[in-house]
C-alpha cells in the first residue's frame, strides 16, 4: 500500500525493505537525522542510532529508539576505536552488513562562543573541523577497511551551500562543509570503484534545527533564502524524503555527487520578492 509522507509525494511501502544501516546525529525531533530515521523504519529498514555519549545526554535519541524499534551505540566519530566498536556491533545487531550510513554531524566551537571568522581560536577550529569533517573520513575508512557495506550501498553526508558560497555569519564550519564534500568525492572514488558503494553529499536549505539556529542570524536568513529559491525552502521533512531517495536502489548510479536540495536558491541570482524589496525602499 502506497505510504503519504506529505501532501506531494507518495512512496511505495517497504522502499527500503531488507536494507539495514547506521543513523549518525539523531539529536532531537527537530533534526535531519530524526526526521530521516523515521521515515527508513516507515519504508522497511532497520538501523542503530549513534551520537557521542554527550549529544545524547542533550537529545532525546531514546524516545526516538523507542519508537523505531532501534538499538543505541553511543560512540565519539572522532575517536577511531568507537567507530571501530561501532561499526562491528551494528553488524551483529541488524544481521550482517550494511546497505547506508547518514553522517549528519556539525559543530563549531567558535560559532557557539562567539568567535569571529577573522579571530578564531583554532584549538576550537581543529576541533570542529575534526567532529564536522575529518569525522566523516575516518567513519568511511573504518566501513571500508572492515568491508563492513554491501555492493551497491549507499553513504550520505549533509552540507550547506556556504561550502561554495560566502555566508559571513556561519564561520568557520563554511570550511568544514567544504572538506566535508571533499572527502565524500575522493573517498567515493575508491568506495565505487573497489566495492560498488555510492556516497554522496546534500547541500540542504537553511533549516531550523537546533544546531542551525545556533548561528548568527538565522532567522532573517532563512527567510531570505526562502523568498530567493524558486521552490521556497526545503523542510527537514523533504530532505528526509530525498535521503531516503538515496539510500534506496532507485539511485544505484548517483555518486560523488554534491546535490542541492534547496528549492533552487543555489541557481537563483535574484528574485522578483527580493528585488521588490529594495524598489519598494
Amino acid at each position: 500500500m502506497p505510504l503519504k509522507t506529505n501532501k506531494n509525494v507518495t512512496m511505495s511501502y517497504n522502499l527500503l525493505k531488507g536494507k539495514r544501516g547506521i543513523i549518525f546525529g539523531a539529536l532531537d525531533e527537530n533534526s535531519i537525522a530524526w526526521k530521516t530515521a523515521e521515515k527508513v523504519h516507515e519504508q522497511g529498514g532497520t538501523f542503530v542510532l549513534t551520537n557521542a555519549p554527550v549529544a545524547m545526554r542533550m537529545g532525546a535519541i531514546n524516545e526516538l529508539a523507542e519508537k523505531t524499534g532501534s538499538e543505541i551505540i553511543p560512540a565519539d566519530a572522532t575517536k577511531i576505536e568507537d567507530l571501530e566498536n561501532l561499526v562491528v556491533k551494528a553488524q551483529e545487531i541488524l544481521g550482517g552488513k550494511l546497505d547506508f550510513v547518514l553522517h549528519s554531524i556539525g559543530m563549531s566551537v567558535n560559532v557557539r562562543k562567539g568567535k569571529h571568522y577573522t579571530d578564531q581560536n583554532y584549538d576550537w577550529t581543529q576541533k570542529g573541523w575534526d567532529v564536522s569533517a575529518v569525522s566523516f573520513h575516518k567513519t568511511m575508512q573504518t566501513l571500508y577497511k572492515q568491508d563492513a557495506m554491501n555492493e551497491w550501498g549507499s553513504i550520505v553526508a549533509l552540507t550547506y551551500m556556504a561550502a561554495q558560497r560566502v555566508f559571513p555569519d556561519y564561520n568557520d564550519m563554511a570550511d568544514n562543509k567544504a572538506y566535508l564534500e571533499s572527502i565524500a568525492r575522493s573517498f567515493g572514488y575508491f568506495f565505487g570503484t573497489e566495492k560498488k558503494v555510492r556516497v554522496n553529499t546534500i547541500s540542504q536549505s537553511p533549516t531550523p534545527t537546533t544546531a542551525g539556529q545556533g548561528v548568527k542570524g538565522f532567522d532573517g536568513f532563512i527567510k531570505y533564502a526562502d523568498e530567493m529559491s524558486a521552490l521556497g525552502n526545503a523542510t527537514a521533512d523533504e530532505c528526509a524524503d530525498y535521503t531516503l531517495t538515496l539510500f534506496s536502489d532507485l539511485t544505484k548510479k548517483v555518486t560523488l555527487q554534491n546535490l542541492f536540495h534547496d528549492g533552487g536558491f543555489s541557481n537563483m541570482g535574484v528574485s522578483k520578492k527580493v528585488m521588490d524589496r529594495f524598489i519598494e525602499e
